[in-house]
């Protein structure tokens, strides 16, 4: 679909399909381009300064009937200016709460959103019932429609079949998704299983963590593939994450396709996407006051709280469910079909070639 173009007008350093395979890449990044490469679309980058393939720089280019705005709807002006003719879309990651930070960026562009009758992508239902409500909020909804479309997962990410370590949890998220909490429950689990060892990987660009010890090793900023190759074969994926709760979470659909469960908690979209109450726990008032009091301090100041949480139990629960799937009670999962890059690139097909 050359007549189709991406466009990303908030993306840290220009991406492509060799980026993808050679370095840390966001899960919006790898979405955009596992999409548009399947589709044989376009795709632009504010910041690119030369063309490769068909990742060009932000220029007019001949014969685009429909744009794809990628989270930023204040690209719309400069975009509408250059397309005059095309179709538009938004292809919204983030959360868009009613009355947010978020929702009042969009709403200064309503005008344009109902001029151009834009097509809103969200990235799960979950995800696309707080945007319908923020339309709502903003008079747009009779003319601006929101759709479900899931994040990829490559067709090929599958089971190889090795082993698991039931000593391995991995974290690889990027890092202000959880990590500081993730690795306070950690050591939790590790005074009670010495054994236990947590492989810390970032698939994108935030650094966070350094050094080892207490049986946690940082991987920093890594490419998709060594990121996948730490999860084959873990007990699970630690996904201790209510700080930011995810739209759609790659991490936990990426788990599911090498054949890792994830231990995660039920807030945002995890619940969608991971499928199974065992691999859920609910999220406790005294967590969260736990990690609201604790939020802003430095890791080596959060030692002390932690530990004193720790004997009030508040970890327990973590504690709980890994002691049980070390000892035969793992989660047996696989490739969602829901998510397959080829299901996902059919549904982006029909929506764009939809009159």
């Amino acid at each position: 679909m050359p007549s189709v173009l991406f466009y990303d007008p908030l993306c840290r350093q220009p991406y492509d399909t060799h980026s993808l395979q050679q370095q840390a890449t966001g899960g919006t990044e790898a979405s955009v381009t596992r999409i548009a490469d399947a589709l044989g679309a376009l795709v632009s980058q504010h910041n690119r300064s030369a063309d490769a393939g068909n990742y060009r720089a932000p220029t007019r280019i001949a014969g685009i009937e429909r744009v794809v705005v990628v989270r930023e709807s204040r690209a719309l002006p400069l975009l509408r200016e250059l397309y005059p003719q095309a179709r538009f879309y938004l292809w919204v990651h983030d959360q868009l709460n009613p009355g947010s930070k978020r929702a009042r960026r969009l709403a200064t562009t309503a005008p344009l959103l109902r001029e151009l009758e834009v097509q809103i992508v969200c990235v799960s239902d979950t995800q696309r019932r707080r945007v319908e409500a923020t339309l709502e909020r903003i008079r747009v909804a009779d003319r601006v429609r929101a759709h479900t479309i899931y994040n990829p997962v490559a067709d090929e990410l599958v089971p190889d079949g090795r082993a698991v370590d039931r000593d391995k949890l991995v974290f690889f998220s990027s890092p202000n998704k959880g990590l500081a909490y993730t690795l306070d429950a950690f050591r939790s689990l590790r005074r009670r299983i010495p054994a236990l060892r947590l492989v810390v990987g970032n698939p994108a660009y935030k650094r966070g963590g350094k050094g080892a010890g207490d049986g946690v090793h940082y991987l920093g900023p890594q490419p998709q593939a060594r990121i996948h190759g730490e999860v084959r074969g873990a007990l699970c994926t630690l996904a201790l994450n209510f700080v930011l709760p995810e739209t759609f979470g790659l991490v936990y659909a990426e788990s599911k396709a090498l054949g890792t469960p994830v231990l995660a908690h039920d807030c945002g979209a995890s619940a969608e996407v991971i499928g199974d109450p065992h691999q859920l726990l609910a999220v406790r008032r005294t967590q969260r006051a736990y990690e609201t009091l604790v939020h802003a301090l430095p890791p080596r100041w959060r030692r002390g709280p932690a530990q004193l949480a720790d004997r009030c139990g508040l970890f327990d629960p973590y504690y709980e469910r890994i002691a049980l799937w070390r000892e035969g009670g793992r989660p047996q999962v696989g490739p969602d079909p829901r998510f397959r890059l080829s299901t996902v690139a059919a549904q982006w097909r029909t929506l764009l070639q939809a009159r």
